[in-house]
């Protein structure tokens, strides 16, 4: 007996839960176990298109033919009436549940085409309920956001950059601006600190809303601080403010963007600024800067954050790190646990030994650094790459950035850089600012 008549005749026998009933069943039970071949079924790159389903099977049941699926008036998904047929084992509309499940699996970068065909993903987005189902099934895509020197306009890209959005105009005073600004990530918020005419302030945006909005500020306002994010998360410390006479703090905090608050952390042992952050091993690092005096510091400090202490690290950076005059806050990294460092007066790329708390060069990486003494040089941690990008040389007419990545690899003696073409396409002026947000 065929396939098909095995089936007929199962689907007789059943009556009302016969195989029509079960083939439905079968098929919440795998969309449940198997959401990214539903999401194959679901989700073709048009509404309407015709997708194959091949590869969903149940205890034996294989789906063979093709569906023609659509979004309906009311957002939801459904399937085209068909002619009535002997057998019909045509799928009912997905749950909603089911529908979020596969609706947080959609690469971010697709998120404004689905807003404009469906209702229903356009409510979750708004809600911020696909979100906290993305970060209880562990979903985090890593965006990058970048910012011009003279602007309150900010770019979003895919890790590739093949993807790139405009946001919305930030809505600040042109003292802003023009101003020095400092950016970091906490869950879906994007902070950027700087000073307006009333002083020093936060924006923040919020991508789940797609808006900006200002504060809260911070309780102690600082420019030039450190800076890194651990979970949802924001760390910040040191830097120098109004509260310090404009001299080296040591006073550390962290945003919660859950509550839109800060909250303030133990001191560090040493005031700096001009210093930079990052996470390794669970500990919020604080590494070089200057001092009161503008002395520059080799020491690091580390933050265990259960226990709330701080440690110093003394001679972490190497005594000629600052050869250059009015060099960039140390550009570090931190890569499957590896800390990393772009040195920029020999444009070096080094990688941070533990055991014997010394530093290994892994070659030059494909960007000036020395050229700006590592002012508009972004150097970050883009999921398991390094990222390396900078202003092209004609910048100042709006020439394309220049962005790499590779794969580091500690035990190697130089690594392969891969140049991203796709974002050459977006013409740039000096890069001010540049942060990774991973949601």
């Amino acid at each position: 007996m065929s396939r098909e008549k095995e089936m007929e005749g199962t689907a007789e026998e059943g009556g009302g839960r016969g195989g029509g009933e079960e083939s439905r069943e079968l098929f919440r039970d795998e969309c449940n176990n198997n959401v990214l071949s539903c999401k194959k079924l679901v989700f073709a790159s048009n509404a309407g298109e015709k997708v194959g389903n091949q590869g969903l099977s149940r205890r034996g049941f294989q789906y063979s033919r093709q569906l023609r699926l659509e979004v309906d008036g009311s957002g939801s998904l459904g399937t085209v009436p068909r002619k009535p047929q002997d057998t019909d084992y045509t799928i009912p509309p997905l749950t909603d549940e089911v529908e979020a499940l596969i609706l947080a699996r959609v690469p971010r970068s697709e998120y404004p085409k689905f807003c404009t065909i469906n209702k229903r993903f356009f409510t979750l987005l708004k809600s911020g309920e696909l979100y906290k189902i993305r970060a209880k099934l562990g979903i985090k895509e890593p965006s990058v956001f970048v910012s011009q020197h003279g602007e309150n306009t900010w770019w979003e890209f895919d890790r590739r950059f093949r993807f790139c959005r405009k946001l919305p105009i930030l809505p600040s005073d042109l003292c802003f601006a023009s101003s020095d600004r400092e950016s970091l990530c906490a869950g879906t918020h994007l902070l950027v600190s700087g000073r307006e005419i009333e002083g020093v302030v936060v924006w923040r945006y919020d991508m789940e809303a797609n808006q900006w909005s200002k504060g809260p500020s911070m309780i102690s306002p600082r420019c030039m601080f450190a800076s890194a994010t651990c979970g949802s998360y924001a760390y910040v410390a040191g830097g120098m403010g109004l509260a310090s006479d404009w001299k080296a703090m040591d006073s550390t905090e962290r945003y919660d963007p859950g509550t839109k608050s800060w909250e303030p952390l133990p001191n560090m042992k040493q005031e700096r600024r001009g210093c930079s952050g990052c996470f390794l091993d669970n500990k919020f690092y604080v590494i070089g800067g200057k001092d009161r005096h503008g002395s520059d510091l080799f020491c690091a400090e580390a933050l265990d954050i259960e226990k709330h202490t701080w440690e110093l690290i003394p001679d972490m950076l190497e005594a000629d790190w600052a050869t250059l005059s009015n060099s960039s806050p140390p550009l570090i990294a931190v890569v499957a646990s590896e800390l990393y460092s772009l040195k920029t007066s020999t444009n070096e790329l080094k990688v941070y030994l533990k055991q014997s708390k010394a530093w290994k060069k892994l070659g030059v990486v494909p960007v000036r650094a020395d050229a700006t003494s590592g002012w508009g040089v972004g150097f970050k941690s883009l999921g398991d790459e390094l990222l390396v990008s900078q202003s092209s040389s004609d910048a100042n007419a709006g020439g394309p950035a220049l962005m790499y990545t590779c794969c580091p690899d500690p035990t190697a003696d130089e690594l392969q850089w891969q140049a991203l073409e796709q974002g050459h396409s977006h013409n740039t002026r000096f890069i001010i600012n540049c942060s990774v947000m991973a949601a």
